[in-house]
């Protein structure tokens, strides 16, 4: 089964062609994933440029056409509104026009995923990205299972708990007194893994929705304004 991966969620705008195919234990959820292409960009202005040019530059380079594309997985955040509307509603487009489904996934969990080999059993993992504001978007894992988020607040609110690792936003790691795992931003074999168990099943897709965690600016200071003329 060939999927396409894609992330907006943070500074990299991330796109992929990843090989799922179901392990030969026979277990439901074992699985072995290759990537076959993929482009990571990072520029936090230039989603909506440069992330369908992404997909079609993967597909020349695996040599396959949309039409090879079997499923769709997206992050959905958290992360910032424009960013994620481009990642999202590109994912959504792909699989209207394909008549694929497509599948939403916690980008904090791809990042999780993708750190989970370096982890010893039974510890604890803190993933943070930038929320912008001198915020972070965090969650915590034990054993590649999410036990904690996805919150967004401030560095110093933020408690790391039992974690005794941290991945995530190279500027933000640093914050906090944690040996940090080189894995930055979602990969799409990192996506991909996290929507296995519903990939396998082929499984009717839960319908998309981001993981914002906050308002806009435009609406918060439409609140202010209303809060100071007492309308």
């Amino acid at each position: 089964m060939l999927v396409l991966a894609v992330d907006t969620a943070t500074p990299a705008v991330t796109a992929g062609l990843v090989e799922l195919e179901q392990a030969a234990t026979g277990a439901a959820t074992a699985a072995e994933l290759r990537t076959v292409a993929s482009r990571v960009r990072v520029d936090p202005r230039a989603h909506a440029e440069v992330l369908t040019p992404q997909i079609l530059e993967c597909l020349t380079e695996a040599g396959r056409s949309r039409t090879d594309i079997a499923a769709v997985v997206v992050g959905v955040g958290p992360g910032p509104f424009t960013g994620l509307r481009v990642g999202m509603a590109t994912a959504a487009a792909f699989g209207d026009a394909l008549g694929i489904p497509v599948y939403g996934v916690c980008s904090l969990d791809a990042i999780a995923a993708d750190a989970a080999p370096d982890l010893a059993p039974g510890s604890e993992l803190l993933v943070v990205i930038d929320a912008r504001r001198r915020e972070v978007y965090s969650a915590r894992y034990r054993d590649g299972v999410r036990v904690a988020g996805p919150d967004v607040t401030k560095p110093a609110d933020l408690d790391p708990a039992q974690a005794g690792v941290i991945a995530g936003s190279a500027s933000h790691v640093d914050f906090f007194d944690l040996p940090v795992l080189p894995v930055e931003t979602p990969s799409p074999a990192g996506l991909v893994r996290v929507a296995v168990a519903e990939l396998l099943a082929r499984a009717v897709p839960q319908q998309l929705v981001p993981l914002y965690l906050r308002r806009p600016d435009a609406v918060e200071n439409s609140y202010r304004t209303l809060d100071r003329t007492g309308a």
